[in-house]
């Protein structure tokens, strides 16, 4: 069943309650990086023009349930949200209460309402069907534009959707295309990076990427696994000795899908791990006893570079080596760039997502060159991993009496 987007449907005079994720970094009450408001902000305020009236929800933090703890309260985002949506913001100090339901009524064209943090109640996590019954008194329409929620069954992301016409928001479709098109429809050839520091974490991405793309490129730990499962020596380095059974069967799929697997040829190892520790270049297969390995070769990132220069579809997602500490990030930060490039000219669709990922694109400077850069982390990694996504199938769901 097709996904109804807001920008098809007359929102003029209506009340359009909507699910965001306003849960940005914040020091003493001021935000500090506004990017997730900005790009919220940059869909909804088309709306606003067309006389939409906003009622917003969003949780902050992990705040105790039943436990009104201020550090947690959503009212200090209100400036930075009045600034990216260029009209004043209103506050409800509850979002389930007859005086939030009375705020909201009060909204005129254009006007905009956030209502306190969902997670001060108990029912949001638990998907309480008489929570979302109280949710649902404060708009007309909802609107789901919080992608990096739709992996969790909540309140406001799932049952709150049978109880009023459901639409999905302009930055929820905008990350379901983006993902379908490197995914599900990529243009070949195609190929996925893959870092992180297990296997264990991303089994399910391994199997699900390997069975539809044509090649993926294994760094950081994950590589250090790959290559034990090899009969490579790993010395002090991360790995997991235990899944060997699991590269066995990874490798099988990809063999079968005629999938290319990529690892390092030669690696970076030290025998400290902090900024500037000595370190020497090593053929994969040679890492010392005493010594660790942190970062992919310069001749592996000159091979994955080189596989990346033939592909029309790049998905990424983990960094290549420890990039948080130089000279452990020079792989990542090589091949990002190439990425980038390829997608600035125009000859690679680029779509990256995952909290270390964004960070290792922001860090190489090239973030803004990428197609599209996802800042879900659990939904993006499930949407990898093939499954289905409570807050996606809820728009499809057959509506409820409310």
């Amino acid at each position: 069943m097709r996904i109804t987007p807001i920008t098809e449907t007359d929102v003029a005079g209506k009340r359009l309650l909507v699910r965001a994720d306003l849960n940005v970094p914040v020091d003493k009450s001021r935000v500090t990086d506004a990017t997730r408001i900005a790009r919220f902000a940059a869909g909804m305020r088309p709306l606003l023009e067309k006389g939409a009236r906003l009622v917003i929800l969003t949780h902050f933090g992990r705040p105790k349930p039943g436990e009104l703890d201020p550090a947690f309260s959503v009212d200090k985002l209100r400036p930075a949200l009045s600034d990216a949506l260029g009209v004043p913001v209103r506050f409800s100090d509850n979002c389930a209460t007859e005086s939030a339901v009375i705020l909201s009524e009060s909204l005129r064209d254009g006007e905009v309402l956030l209502c306190e943090n969902l997670r001060y109640n108990p029912g949001e996590t638990t998907n309480d069907a008489g929570f979302a019954a109280e949710l649902a008194r404060l708009g007309d329409l909802y609107v789901n534009d919080a992608f990096s929620c739709a992996h969790r069954a909540h309140a406001s992301t799932a049952a709150i959707a049978g109880r009023l016409p459901a639409y999905a928001g302009p930055l929820l479709l905008e990350e379901i295309n983006a993902l379908t098109t490197a995914l599900e429809t990529p243009e070949r050839p195609s190929v996925a990076l893959v870092g992180g520091a297990k296997v264990s974490s991303k089994i399910a991405v391994l199997k699900n990427l390997v069975g539809k793309l044509d090649a993926v490129i294994i760094g950081g730990g994950m590589a250090n696994t790959f290559l034990y499962a090899r009969g490579c020596p790993m010395g002090r380095s991360l790995h997991e000795a235990d899944q060997i059974a699991t590269v066995r069967e990874i490798e099988t799929l990809a063999e079968a899908s005629g999938c290319e697997i990529l690892l390092p040829e030669d690696v970076v190892v030290a025998r400290e791990f902090k900024a500037g520790a000595a370190s020497e270049i090593l053929p994969a297969d040679r890492c010392p006893a005493d010594a660790m390995i942190l970062d992919a070769g310069p001749q592996s990132a000159e091979a994955f570079m080189a596989r990346l220069n033939h592909a029309h579809t790049i998905l990424w997602n983990g960094p290549l080596g420890a990039f948080e500490i130089p000279p452990f990030d020079a792989a990542t930060v090589a091949v990002a760039r190439k990425a980038a490039a390829l997608s600035h000219e125009g000859r690679a669709v680029t779509v990256a997502g995952g909290g270390d990922t964004v960070a290792a694109l922001n860090a190489a400077g090239v973030t803004q060159d990428f197609t599209y850069v996802s800042t879900a982390g659990g939904a993006f990694l499930e949407w990898l991993e093939g499954k289905t996504l409570p807050g996606i199938a809820a728009l499809c769901a057959p509506k409820q009496a409310a």
